[in-house]
């Protein structure tokens, strides 16, 4: 039997045949490369952002003018990581099957129709528009660098499915920079329980 590459075996964990323009709200965790602590510190029990960090709090929020019909809800930008709320509103469908956009073209005033926005598509502009952004930092304000690429290369999501899940996600990320030193994702909380100052 022949030696497959594990990057060949890797498994999408998005869920097969599932819509992701469809009309929802969806909460995303995106982690940076080796959870490299690049956007501030968590002082106390609130986030204080860096500049890089403020660059990734301003480039998710100016992601709805990017994608006509899609909303951030809640969000916080932690050391290394990003925890948000997607929201896609209901948008026409596609003969093809998936949602379109009606968008008037620049030039002459005929209408065009372009496909809808997947969660997918908007994760994936985040993290360019902000590896883009990090790395003329790096160059022009001294940022740390980072090896390789600034973010890792999947994200997770979950489908929110009604009123009392998006409350209690909400709510998460809320207290998310209050539970920095037990959250999986700060390197420190690695070390064993006594040793954490």
């Amino acid at each position: 039997m022949d030696h497959i590459p594990d990057i060949q075996r890797r498994r999408s964990i998005r869920l097969k045949e599932y819509d992701y323009s469809q009309a929802g709200a969806y909460f995303v965790s995106i982690v940076t490369q080796g959870r490299v602590c690049c956007f501030g510190d968590v002082i106390g029990k609130d986030m204080g952002l860096n500049d890089a960090g403020r660059m990734a709090h301003r480039v998710w929020e100016s992601l709805p003018l990017r994608f006509p019909g899609v909303e951030t809800d809640y969000f916080v930008v932690m050391p290394n990581h990003l925890h948000g709320i997607v929201i896609m509103n209901n948008l026409p469908r596609n003969p093809g099957g998936g949602a379109a956009v009606k968008d008037r073209a620049a030039a002459g005033d005929r209408a065009t129709t372009r496909v809808a926005p997947t969660l997918g598509r908007v994760v994936g502009a985040y993290k360019s528009l902000t590896t883009l952004e990090y790395t003329r930092g790096v160059k022009t304000c001294n940022w740390p660098t980072f090896e390789g690429r600034l973010w890792q290369r999947n994200y997770y999501e979950h489908i929110v499915r009604d009123d009392e899940s998006l409350s209690r996600i909400r709510q998460y990320i809320s207290d998310n920079p209050a539970q920095w030193m037990f959250d999986k994702e700060n390197p420190a909380a690695e070390m064993p329980r006594d040793v954490i100052p």
